[in-house]
């Protein structure tokens, strides 16, 4: 009869690093009760990670000593047993585009509604981040060992870094981030965004930062143009500070913030 070790290995020489529950119910003849115990021991000897509810990731020895799998290995497996749309974003998409200054110790990922609980297991947090509208552009695969995983475009990635920027230390600890990010933004990226883009302020937020890091004037001036293309207000640079009396009166922003860059 096949144990679970067995299947492991399998999985394993495919290039596949989790599986479900019901994968080794199809895969073992042996009754649930045996398998259960045997993932038990599994866990225990700390080669594989009960990650959700009957979602469980594989370590093999370069990853067992650090006790975490790189996400890029499971997400998208992961999501396709949870049904549901998801792409790698905001720190964790800017690390796939280059953008690595900032260490982050979780992973962040945006899926659509209902919400995802978050997953804090040993050495692996993932933060879900969960939206109603579902982009159709902006939402590009890259390729890992473990085949093909969804990542937000740098375009999506810089104005969801922006957008989220409260619950993500603030505007200082992002700033750097977007620096590097702005390295790889392109034309055809940020005119696919704003098609579809909802968020009037944070294309504002986004045009005035992007002028303070000094991007490529043809790049800011695509989001002005489509900025400019109905009414906009003012708003603060930081919702959650005191507004400073001090607007850029181009982008209708209060700049109630002092920014600053590491790589300054």
């Amino acid at each position: 009869m096949v144990n679970v070790a067995e299947i492991i290995d399998e999985l394993l020489s495919h290039e596949e690093y989790s599986f479900s529950w019901n994968e080794i119910i199809q895969k073992s003849n042996k009754t649930e009760v045996a398998l259960r115990r045997e993932i038990s021991r599994l866990v225990e000897k700390g080669m594989i990670i009960n990650l959700r509810k009957e979602f469980y990731l594989i370590l093999p020895p370069r990853y067992k000593k650090l006790g975490i799998l790189p996400i890029e290995l499971y997400v998208d497996k992961l999501f396709k047993y949870l049904h549901k749309d998801y792409y790698l974003a905001l720190f964790s998409a800017a690390k796939f585009h280059g953008a690595s200054h900032q260490q982050i110790q979780k992973n962040y990922i945006i899926t659509d509604l209902p919400p995802v609980l978050k997953v804090s297991r040993k050495n692996i947090i993932i933060d879900f981040f969960h939206i109603s509208n579902w982009p159709n552009k902006n939402i590009i695969k890259k390729k890992s060992d473990a085949g093909y995983f969804n990542v937000s475009s740098p375009a999506l990635t810089m104005v969801d870094i922006v957008h989220h920027h409260r619950k993500l230390g603030g505007l200082n600890r992002t700033f750097t981030v977007l620096e590097e990010l702005i390295e790889e933004l392109t034309v055809n990226d940020i005119k696919d965004l704003l098609s579809w883009y909802p968020y009037k302020s944070t294309i504002q937020r986004t045009g005035y930062l992007m002028e303070e890091l000094l991007a490529d004037k043809y790049l800011i001036n695509v989001f002005y143009k489509s900025l400019n293309k109905s009414s906009f207000y003012q708003i603060p640079l930081s919702p959650q500070k005191e507004l400073s009396g001090i607007i850029n009166s181009k982008w209708k922003v209060d700049e109630n913030v002092e920014l600053s860059s590491d790589l300054s």
